[in-house]
């Protein structure tokens, strides 16, 4: 591990250099983005995704062990620097530079239970969905059409962690998506509050045994027509109570969870060790 001392503040060139792949277009061309607070930073130098780590000074004693351990170089710069790439009011103190990830759909590997996302909005809503399909054992998350920048920062700090422990896969349509997952497969499950069918029917039935790829439509709009009909099976999340819907991360941790479970119980999947479609 080697520690850098660096007086640089906001306006130093090395710090405008890591400050701009706040920007999607940076993140694209460089292939790299920013990773922040401790959470994040622990998990991307577990699976080695890091290359670098800003520190600000009055923070250093307080991540005496994660800079330690750190293996890779720890750049000190003062509190007004690293508080320059955050993108949060009360900013963590560290930051670091990791490599975005080129997963594809292709290359997964016998997947049983997918998340698929069509033109997502809320980069919230983005990390959420990475951390719950993470926790569901899920072997990728895939968001397709004109969805939000997974690798921002409001994303990246949603998914605490969980962006570096499974597949996330963009640039793709939904149609690609589909058919590669469909090869792989899988089953291609869409939801809809309008379904005929709820959650609860089709799991008593057995129907989430099998691999499946959920296909989750947009905050505001749901599923357009295309992406219900490019599915094998449309189910709706029941609501016992008054609430009129459900929040998209909420209902994508729901079916996630209903197919790890369902999956677990049939013996044809192991949830929490990625269902056997990692990389």
């Amino acid at each position: 591990m080697l520690v850098v001392p660096d007086p640089a503040g906001p306006r130093s060139s090395r710090v405008l250099d890591a400050r701009r792949l706040r920007r999607p277009a940076t993140r694209r061309v460089r292939g790299q983005f920013l990773v922040e607070g401790p959470q994040a930073v622990t998990a991307g130098l577990a699976v080695g995704a890091l290359h670098e780590i800003f520190v600000g000074s009055s923070a250093m004693s307080r991540y005496a062990a994660l800079v330690d351990g750190a293996g890779i170089p720890v750049r000190v710069i003062s509190d007004d620097a690293v508080a320059s790439l955050s993108e949060t009011v009360t900013p963590q103190g560290v930051v670091g530079l990791a490599d975005c990830p080129r997963h594809r759909v292709a290359d997964l590997d016998q997947p049983r239970l997918v998340a698929i996302c069509l033109d997502t909005r809320d980069p919230g809503n983005a990390g959420t969905i990475i951390r719950s399909a993470d926790a569901a054992g899920a072997d990728a998350v895939v968001f397709a059409g004109s969805s939000v920048d997974p690798f921002g920062g409001k994303a990246v700090r949603a998914s605490a962690g969980s962006i570096f422990h499974l597949p996330v896969v963009t640039d793709i349509d939904l149609d690609d998506a589909v058919r590669q997952l469909r090869d792989h497969g899988c089953r291609i499950v869409a939801t809809s509050p309008l379904a005929p069918r709820d959650l609860d029917a089709a799991a008593d039935a057995g129907e989430l045994d099998v691999p499946t790829g959920w296909l989750f439509g947009n905050e505001a709009h749901g599923l357009p027509r295309a992406g219900v009909v490019s599915a094998d099976a449309v189910l709706r999340v029941p609501v016992y109570g008054q609430a009129e819907s459900l929040n998209l991360a909420v209902a994508t941790a729901i079916c996630l969870y209903a197919s790890a479970r369902a999956q677990a119980r049939s013996g044809s999947g192991a949830p929490g060790a990625g269902g056997g479609g990692r990389l």
